[in-house]
């Protein structure tokens, strides 16, 4: 049984997801995919399936009825991962903003260290993001910096979505009590994981803009992410969380 499966969410993006497959599985350790395709109208799915052929037992797909958000899209991934045992389980984005070449620096992160997630930093050591316009850039670093504020969480990339968990932190953090969609997603399950006392580590990655596909940013998800980081520490400072 292979113990690390990574979930790459997909939304129309058939320009990326055999690319981004192919790279997964062709690195040195040996990884699961678990594609979470929303019902994309340009037939991701379909592309996924022609791959599954070629690399049956280690490419799975859940396809689900309409698009429902990245957090749900998780959630999902996070669940079946849990139900089919891995130890080790990976948030990625299909668009190769995140390099599959840094996936094994966040399972030795894990495996071979004491952290229990593992973040891929774009803050760590410096500010290290490529093709992004200088007000993104600021956006999201200084989201990371509000963050710290709020929650007292000492994270630089409190946003990041290239991460790794041990299996024992998705099974204690309540994954059905998961609000958020967006950014605030990935601050909400930081903030669990480190309210339930987890070691939260942070390996310094190269961050490259997507040069295919659309970006599925809006104002909204900016939006949910400046007030949720509010209600989430709220709720911690209430125990309801």
């Amino acid at each position: 049984m292979n113990d690390c499966i990574v979930i790459i969410p997909t939304y129309n993006e058939i320009e990326n997801i055999e690319s981004i497959v192919r790279a997964v599985l062709s690195q040195h350790k040996p990884f699961h995919v678990l594609i979470i395709d929303d019902n994309s109208p340009d037939h991701t799915a379909d592309r996924v399936r022609l791959l599954q052929e070629e690399f049956e037992g280690r490419l799975f797909l859940e396809v689900r009825k309409k698009k429902s958000g990245l957090g749900t899209a998780y959630v999902h991934g996070f669940k079946w991962a849990l139900r089919h045992n891995y130890d080790f389980i990976f948030e990625m984005d299909a668009d190769f903003s995140h390099n599959p070449d840094d996936l094994e620096k966040l399972y030795n992160a894990c495996h071979f260290g004491n952290a229990d997630l593992a973040i891929g930093s774009r803050y760590v050591t410096g500010v290290n993001v490529v093709n992004w316009p200088l007000s993104r850039v600021l956006m999201s670093y200084f989201a990371s910096v509000y963050v710290r504020i709020i929650t007292g969480m000492q994270i630089h990339d409190a946003t990041a979505g290239f991460v790794c968990y041990k299996k024992e932190v998705l099974e204690k953090i309540g994954l059905d009590r998961i609000k958020f969609v967006g950014y605030a997603f990935q601050i909400e399950m930081k903030y669990r994981t480190f309210s339930k006392d987890f070691k939260i580590s942070e390996v310094p990655i190269i961050f490259t803009d997507r040069t295919k596909g659309v970006s599925k940013m809006s104002n909204s998800i900016i939006v949910e992410a400046v007030f949720g980081v509010i209600s989430l520490r709220i709720k911690k400072l209430f125990n309801t969380l």
